[in-house]
């Protein structure tokens, strides 16, 4: 495989020096591009876009040609594993994804298919092997999951919730049903982990979108314990292969997740990357952490935030910029682009 020609990303999650700050945007690939909509268009519906390698290929790509951008991310879902399972995934529009099957109890459990990526999620492993080729080395590519209890939540409620009561219902009144599911899951996250790494992918980051709505004695129990399992299934097979952890919304844990294995930790923007540096020392590379809705302002506002963050945490290796979550998708590409000079200068 072709050497990587701008590895300062792979560097950074090293914490080694870096010539200047990497930076790479959650959701890079998205709605904000004319270009993404034109595809999306093309395609007619979401799950087409994901599951044809050619055009999942496309949409990973079309960010790195258009922007400086240090690493391109695989274009996929994270409930490609639930739908692979036979929830049958769909989106609807302004409701966002929707499963016609739910999990709410051990028999439940019991019907879900045990899933080999490689065939169940062919689709997407071949995505991985064509955008390696397609790249030719420029940057590092990133490959993604769900984590269980994120992707549990979803099983549970249908889709996606504001309160999550059915799930916490099963955290605090059947526990062990709660368990069956994650430690099914966390099998199936790390297989598909593994198997997007041996098609090609630099690097790993694991989405715990919801592991904040939880308190810090449940998160710790049904959210990183089981991230904890999956990252020690990888770093056994792939040790040099570096894995993010990005939990929203569990400051409160940040310490424990510095411990977790994990190479790099994401920061959300509700959280002074400055001050988790000081609490994780040089265990663990720092992502992020600028909020979204900042690229809402006008150029020179993009840049002194860029400026101050990058302030923040300090003339220290490895931090990587990103956003504290995903790019909203009315932004207008070219604050991104000022956003990345701004980081790269």
């Amino acid at each position: 495989m072709k050497p990587i020609q701008n590895d300062r990303f792979l560097k950074a999650l090293r914490r080694e020096p870096v010539d200047r700050t990497p930076i790479w945007i959650m959701r890079q690939a998205g709605r904000y591009l004319p270009e993404y909509r034109a595809l999306r268009e093309q395609a007619g519906h979401f799950m087409n876009l994901c599951k044809t390698p050619e055009l999942a290929c496309e949409a990973t790509l079309q960010p790195i040609r258009r922007f400086d951008l240090d690493a391109a991310i695989l274009f996929s879902d994270i409930l490609t594993i639930p739908d692979a399972m036979g929830l049958g995934l769909g989106f609807t529009q302004g409701e966002g994804p929707k499963f016609s099957k739910t999990v709410r109890s051990m028999a439940d459990i019991k019907g879900l298919k045990k899933i080999e990526a490689n065939e169940d999620l062919a689709y997407v492993i071949d995505a991985v092997r064509l955008i390696k080729q397609e790249l030719n080395g420029k940057v590092p590519l990133i490959g993604f999951s769900g984590s269980p209890w994120t992707l549990a939540t979803y099983m549970i409620e249908g889709g996606s919730s504001k309160e999550f009561n059915l799930a916490k219902s099963m955290l605090y009144q059947s526990p062990e049903i709660l368990h069956a599911l994650l430690e099914q899951l966390s099998k199936a996250v790390a297989d598909y982990l593994q198997a997007q790494i041996e098609a090609g992918v630099d690097a790993v980051m694991i989405f715990d979108t919801w592991g904040g709505i939880l308190s810090p004695e449940a998160y710790r129990q049904f959210s990183l314990n089981y991230m904890q399992k999956i990252l020690s299934h990888i770093k056994l097979k792939h040790k040099n292969i570096p894995v993010i952890l990005f939990s929203k919304g569990c400051f409160h844990s940040i310490r424990e997740m510095a411990d977790s294995g994990a190479d790099a930790l994401g920061v959300d923007w509700m959280t002074s990357v400055g001050k988790a540096r000081e609490l994780v020392g040089n265990k663990v590379a720092l992502q992020g952490n600028m909020d979204p809705a900042v690229l809402y302002a006008d150029p020179e506002k993009i840049k002194a935030e860029a400026i101050r963050i990058k302030q923040e945490f300090g003339n220290y290796p490895g931090h990587i910029f990103n956003l504290g979550h995903g790019i909203h998708p009315d932004m207008n590409p070219e604050h991104v682009a000022c956003l990345i000079e701004a980081v790269h200068g």
